[in-house]
């Protein structure tokens, strides 16, 4: 299907005006140079990782964990130490990844549909996939999807040439199949129609068909978003991992997740091998990150990541639940194995993207903003004054503001810790440089700083919920 039959979004106003621009700076070009061979573009892999853990990876402190190939990718790039997940569950993740825009902005507020045939996010959103495609990048998906299980709101409407995958929350690594809650049913699709692959292992599937992917690109400029269902449940590691954690008297459940994460390790170094194998190496962007905090919940055996000196996990606005491992790497072109301490944030992606790859932003109303100077400069500052997040009804409504070093959170959620929070600790104020486990509530110590940060993130939230209700958004909070 092609870009006119699937995508409606862009208006022959804007054509003509890239159109328009592209003319000019042709035309402003010494005679010389008209005609000259465009320098080619960079192809982008982007590695979105499923409840991985905000230190599980060696170099961000697992002293448990073979990780040689995430290593890598830090020594290899630059590597993040304060970097945010849009969400702390799953489809807002996504959307804010994709979009450019905080899940609020989106409509995303909780998960989307797993079940077959049900709309997810609106299609008048641009994605990042869209942008690249609009530069004439070949763009896939391969792996986890969870944005919308209906024609209009799979992949292949949203801007992915090429899709491999489940569109519901998980599945099964053997059988392919959706089992979070019943009747469970078999979920693996190509470009929209449904596959079989029974009894293979799908993060071997996935590392096939990005592999076939890439070979078939030849010289041409390609934007893959590599969506692994790992480490979230099913925790299905190879048996051979498991046997070395075991042997290692690694204890449960941390040895089943600890195989699952090296397993996963693994395939990401089949993937970059892959690059290198074929010569694309310097002419490729890859990026890694984890979608949220790691799962404490039944179906994750009740844990097994760890997010180290941090608190919360999975479904948590604290430190746990969002701030994520992150890096990236482009030999030759970025510095090499360095560390950015800057505030960064999975949104940040789309217009990073655009700068890196010389695309235009096709839609500049996002919330996300270029880490180029960060990227290439230590000392630059974070382009980010505020971060926001916003959940839905399943975890209380829970939000949370971030300014500078002061953090407020509302309603907020804590999946580690059995008791109930308080009363007065419905708003829940801390200073990160000073108190980076979120131990101590200020809210009382601060009251001037507390009314500052509500009000600061009340009027954004009425300001984005106004907005999505007059774009016709659909909602979801589930």
């Amino acid at each position: 299907m092609t870009y006119n039959e699937t995508n409606t979004k862009f208006s022959r106003r804007r054509f003509l005006q890239l159109s328009a621009a592209s003319l000019a700076v042709t035309l402003a070009l010494p005679g010389k140079a008209i005609g000259a061979v465009k320098k080619r573009r960079p192809n982008v892999i982007l590695i979105y990782t499923d409840d991985q853990g905000a230190v599980d990876i060696n170099r961000y402190g697992a002293t448990d964990l073979l990780t040689p190939h995430m290593d890598a990718l830090c020594d290899e790039g630059i590597r993040f130490t304060q970097f945010y997940a849009p969400s702390s569950v799953c489809s807002p993740s996504r959307a804010g990844l994709l979009t450019g825009r905080y899940p609020l902005r989106t409509g995303m507020l909780g998960n989307g549909p797993s079940l077959r045939g049900n709309a997810g996010m609106s299609t008048k959103l641009v994605t990042i996939a869209e942008m690249m495609k609009e530069a004439e990048y070949r763009t896939a998906h391969i792996g986890k999807w969870h944005l919308g299980y209906s024609t209009e709101t799979m992949p292949n409407a949203q801007g992915f040439d090429h899709s491999f995958g489940h569109m519901g929350g998980c599945i099964d690594n053997y059988s392919h199949s959706f089992y979070s809650y019943g009747p469970n049913f078999h979920d693996l699709h190509r470009d929209g129609k449904e596959v079989y692959e029974d009894g293979r292992y799908f993060p071997d599937l996935m590392v096939e068909e990005a592999e076939r992917f890439m070979e078939s690109q030849g010289d041409h400029p390609f934007f893959m978003y590599f969506a692994m269902n790992s480490p979230h449940y099913p925790v299905q590691g190879d048996a051979k991992w498991i046997a070395y954690y075991q042997k290692q008297g690694t204890p449960y459940p941390r040895d089943l997740y600890a195989a699952f994460v090296s397993s996963q390790d693994e395939r990401i170094g089949q993937l970059v091998a892959t690059v290198d194998r074929l010569g694309l190496r310097e002419d490729t962007i890859l990026i890694f990150q984890s979608d949220q905090g790691h799962d404490v919940s039944k179906n994750a055996h009740g844990g097994g990541g760890s997010a180290g000196p941090y608190r919360g996990a999975k479904k948590s606005l604290f430190e746990g639940g969002i701030r994520v491992p992150a890096m990236i790497r482009w030999p030759g072109h970025i510095p090499q194995g360095e560390t950015r301490n800057q505030i960064a944030h999975a949104c940040d992606w789309m217009a990073t993207l655009a700068e890196l790859c010389d695309v235009p932003l096709v839609n500049d109303d996002i919330d996300g903003k270029s880490l180029v100077d960060v990227i290439r400069n230590p000392d630059a500052p974070s382009p980010h004054d505020v971060l926001h997040w916003q959940m839905g009804e399943t975890d209380g409504k829970g939000w949370a503001v971030r300014k500078g070093d002061w953090k407020l959170l509302g309603l907020p959620v804590d999946p580690t810790r059995k008791e109930p929070f308080a009363e007065e600790d419905q708003l829940f104020l801390v200073n990160l440089a000073e108190d980076i486990g979120e131990k101590k509530n200020l809210a009382r110590d601060f009251p001037d700083k507390v009314r500052e940060l509500e009000h600061l993130h009340m009027d954004w939230y009425q300001g984005a919920l106004e907005e999505v209700t007059r774009n016709g958004y659909p909602i979801f909070e589930k």
